[in-house]
């Protein structure tokens, strides 16, 4: 499958020239949970704990007035924020997820609900979309680039639409704008009340009135800030525009530096126009945001929206990778700006490692439980497909308690795979598996089809995973049809369990340590995260699946 890295590079060319032991709590019982999380960074020997919310996780509002990054714990990248009123609607790039664009809402920028996906059905892989108001209807814009699983597409990135009366929806299906070769679209009404969409490598097009097809041809319209040449950084890369107005001038935020790589390299920086057509000068204080060290709590700070928050304060919402966590992807950061007297801003949030004040407004309920009884529906919304064409969603059925998997491929590399993210240091992950049919099924942490490691059954013996492949410490585990697994990941070090019963646990005889599973050892900008497979012929049934974050060691 082509790498994230890899589709970074090529879009943006053209524009930049032992055994088991013992049961019971010894071998991996849930652990309760206590009032705050840490997550102990490397090279820091002190940090704030979060407080905790459902299942135990860690969320950002400390309950006192103050908040503590992230807002959103886990792999949220690229957020996009809508300013509707008093309300606020965010989403993320999301890759190969299916469904996809997860629609986030919100009225204090800290606490954040879960609506619904917007993309039921995508058409490849979703990179940095943007969210846009235009009269009475929302638009989202989005680049869907090429993909092995994908339906056939123009380009190699290819810019769609989709629109609805609500962020709520019903949205429609994506319409093909025919820009190819672009990617990060940022929307903006110029002082013409013309519409534009402006993308990386200092792009722009025209838009007719309904948004929903070009008006002229694709243009150069600006030269993004180039940092000086002895910086540590993973590559220029100027990508991610996003502009707004105030007063008299159009601000354009763009994320330059590259996406991850050293922890120095991703970086904020804005220019600004009296005119939606230039010229555009570059901001004297640039970078707005840049991580100074890999001593910093979060790495590869960039990719910014600014916005306007309750009572009038102003706020950059963005992405970093937290120090000793790269696992978790990158997670959505809040942090407040300061207008200065020459009409430019300054970030006010130091590194982000200490509390800060709230923007105001109406705290709503924050998060979402991942513990899943199988219910409800819950594709989109808390599961998703990796890496499946449109019509695999018929894969994933729901009913009486349970979730059926149908099965394909002969491993996790090639299997139907769901996955979930989450955002905590320490997490335990249980479900039940029933196989039905010739498959193989079991419980994974899931990086990529490249990357994983997890418990599978056959009905004739456990297939233990490790780096992407059965690994050469296979466990004795007896062999059925039905076994109850768990995971439980404590800061890195990661142990498997199982039982017959869902009472007596037995510790697989090999522990992980799995701080490499991340961006900069496969190129790809995921996230190890919590999954379920089936491969084979038949299905795998999965039943009672538990998630609780773990507290911190005595």
């Amino acid at each position: 499958m082509q790498t994230r890295r890899a589709t970074i590079k090529l879009a943006l060319a053209s524009a930049v020239a032992g055994s088991g032991v013992g049961a019971g709590a010894a071998s991996g019982q849930a652990l309760a949970t206590d009032d705050r999380r840490a997550c102990p960074a490397l090279g820091q020997s002190f940090r704030p704990a979060w407080p905790h919310g459902i299942e135990g996780q860690r969320k950002a509002d400390m309950g006192d007035g103050r908040y503590l990054n992230p807002i959103l714990a886990g792999d949220y990248p690229d957020p996009s924020v809508l300013k509707d009123g008093d309300d606020y609607y965010m989403t993320h790039s999301s890759f190969d997820a299916a469904p996809g664009l997860l629609i986030w809402h919100s009225r204090d920028l800290v606490n954040w609900r879960p609506l619904g996906p917007a993309l039921a059905k995508p058409l490849g892989t979703v990179f940095a979309v943007d969210i846009a108001k235009h009269g009475d209807r929302y638009f989202i814009y989005i680049p869907f680039m090429k993909a092995p699983w994908s339906p056939p597409l123009a380009s190699f990135a290819n810019i769609y639409v989709i629109h609805a009366p609500s962020m709520e929806g019903p949205w429609s299906d994506p319409i093909d704008l025919g820009i190819g070769e672009l990617i990060d679209p940022g929307h903006v009404v110029g002082e013409d009340g013309h519409r534009y969409l402006f993308f990386n490598g200092g792009k722009r097009v025209r838009l007719t009135a309904d948004g929903l097809a070009t008006a002229g041809p694709v243009e150069t319209a600006y030269q993004a800030w180039h940092y000086p040449d002895d910086w540590i950084t993973e590559a220029w890369s100027p990508e991610g525009p996003k502009l707004f107005r105030r007063g008299p001038w159009f601000y354009l935020v763009n994320a330059v530096g590259g996406t991850s790589g050293p922890a120095t390299g991703h970086m904020v920086a804005v220019a600004r126009a009296r005119s939606i057509n230039g010229p555009w000068e570059n901001c004297p204080h640039n970078p707005i945001v840049r991580a100074t060290s890999d001593a910093d709590p979060w790495w590869s700070r960039g990719h910014a929206t600014v916005v306007e928050g309750p009572g009038g304060r102003w706020f950059m919402v963005y992405h970093g990778y937290e120090n000793g966590y790269l696992t978790l992807g990158r997670q959505t950061l809040l942090e407040p700006i300061e207008w200065t007297a020459d009409g430019w801003f300054r970030a006010t949030g130091g590194d982000l490692s200490q509390p800060l004040a709230k923007p105001g407004g109406q705290a709503l309920p924050h998060g979402l439980a991942h513990s899943d009884d199988f219910a409800a529906d819950g594709l989109g919304r808390l599961w998703s497909l990796y890496a499946s064409a449109p019509s695999d969603s018929a894969r994933v059925q729901v009913s009486g308690n349970s979730l059926a998997l149908a099965a394909k491929g002969s491993s996790p590399q090639d299997a139907t795979v769901l996955t979930q993210q989450v955002g905590d240091c320490a997490y335990a992950i249980e479900v039940d598996v029933e196989l039905q049919g010739e498959t193989q099924g079991g419980l994974l942490l899931f990086f990529d089809d490249r990357l994983f490691l997890g418990m599978g059954i056959d009905g004739r013996r456990m297939i233990s995973y490790r780096g992407g492949k059965p690994t050469y410490w296979q466990e004795p585990a007896p062999p059925t049809r039905r076994l109850h697994m768990r995971i439980t990941n404590e800061r890195q070090v990661v142990t498997f369990y199982y039982s017959l019963d869902g009472q007596a646990w037995t510790r697989h005889g090999v522990r992980s340590y799995v701080e490499g599973y991340n961006a900069n050892t496969l190129d790809n900008l995921l996230s190890l995260r919590p999954a379920l497979f089936a491969a084979g012929k038949g299905q795998v049934v999965f039943r009672a699946f538990r998630y609780r974050a773990l507290p911190d060691p005595a």
